[in-house]
């Protein structure tokens, strides 16, 4: 049995899946685990109607199951957070693919990346327009380019001549985003202002054959001008992935997860973690308890706040264990393992 559980720094709300074993019962490892959120920000019960609450939770579900699916049939890690993510960027409740927020001058620029826990090879696509599902390109620039970053018409040219679906500009377009931009700017507001959540989405997985991958796609911040570029797309900061360590997806407020690149900085503090507590070499650091680790990730995300920054992440341990951090009100988030944990949240507070 999971039990959703909560530790305060300061004034962030951080929350971690912890496993609880019967007394005198061994705890069985999960064989493969996922871990997906939708993102983070100011989500409030009091500002959410039940119909909307049950449309984000079923949403996280599907996204959820259909991952889980591709784990529990011997699926890759890469392929199940594939699973996860395509369904959320085709869901125009999340701030990606179909969902996405609009720029400035009105349009959609999308940004993904995605990375394998195996050998931490990568791919990622930045300020790309029309093309349906980012994680799909990123994915192409990992496995079928030399690099690991295209960005705005290169990468549009790269997707072409890789097959990747694009769609028409008002494919993308949705009612509730447009207002946010044109509230924006007749009251001069900052996109913090007018977004109350970071819609970004993610997920982590861990599979049979022990491999861990992370992937990453977003729309950014409403209003975004000049080419802006978040932390989404950027290994280190938003994604990253090694078998050794963890997996991590991020969403908040990119410029402060770039600047502490948040998501190699929890991996890194677990391998030191580890290190210290098994007193040996990288590889044979001493596997961590749910509470060490997330301590560290917690010091991580407490960082953030202390900078100014808003957002949470989700955090898959070599164990197969989820763990959840966010320094915000709420965070669309899910998890799911092969010992029969399947579960959906949505509030800071949940338990």
């Amino acid at each position: 049995m999971h039990k959703l559980t909560r530790a305060v720094t300061g004034t962030a709300a951080l929350f971690a899946i912890a496993v609880a074993a019967p007394a005198g019962a061994q705890e069985e490892a999960p064989r493969w685990s996922i871990a997906i959120h939708g993102g983070a920000g100011t989500i409030r019960r009091e500002d959410m109607t039940a119909e909307r609450d049950a449309a984000y939770r079923a949403a996280l579900k599907a996204a959820l199951d259909a991952g889980a699916k591709v784990l529990a049939e011997g699926g890759s890690a890469l392929d199940a957070i594939e699973a996860a993510i395509l369904l959320m960027e085709d869901d125009p409740k999340f701030n990606a693919g179909r969902g996405a927020v609009y720029t400035w001058e009105g349009e959609h620029e999308l940004d993904a990346s995605i990375m394998d826990g195996r050998d931490r090879d990568a791919g990622a696509v930045a300020g790309v327009t029309g093309i349906r599902h980012p994680i799909l390109l990123a994915r192409k620039v990992m496995t079928d380019s030399p690099h690991v970053m295209l960005a705005g018409e290169g990468a549009e040219q790269f997707a072409a001549e890789q097959g990747i679906e694009t769609m028409p500009p008002e494919w993308f377009d949705t009612e509730a985003r447009r207002e946010a931009l044109e509230r924006m700017k007749a009251d001069k507001l900052s996109a913090l202002d007018v977004d109350i959540k970071f819609g970004t989405v993610g997920a982590v997985a861990l599979d049979r054959d022990g491999n861990l991958a992370a992937g990453t796609s977003t729309g950014g911040m409403t209003g975004k001008r000049w080419g802006r570029i978040g932390d989404a797309p950027i290994i280190g900061a938003g994604t990253y992935a090694d078998n050794r360590a963890c997996a991590v997806s991020a969403t908040g407020w990119g410029e402060f997860f770039i600047r502490l690149g948040v998501a190699k900085d929890i991996c890194t503090r677990l391998t030191f973690r580890s290190q210290i507590r098994g007193g040996a070499p990288f590889d044979e650091g001493v596997e961590l308890t749910d509470a060490e680790s997330q301590q560290e990730i917690d010091a991580v995300i407490a960082d953030v706040g202390q900078l100014g920054g808003d957002g949470g992440v989700i955090v898959l341990t070599p164990e197969g264990h989820a763990l959840y951090a966010m320094n915000t009100a709420g965070m669309y988030r899910g998890r799911a393992t092969s010992t029969g944990e399947s579960e959906v949240a949505i509030y800071a507070d949940e338990e």
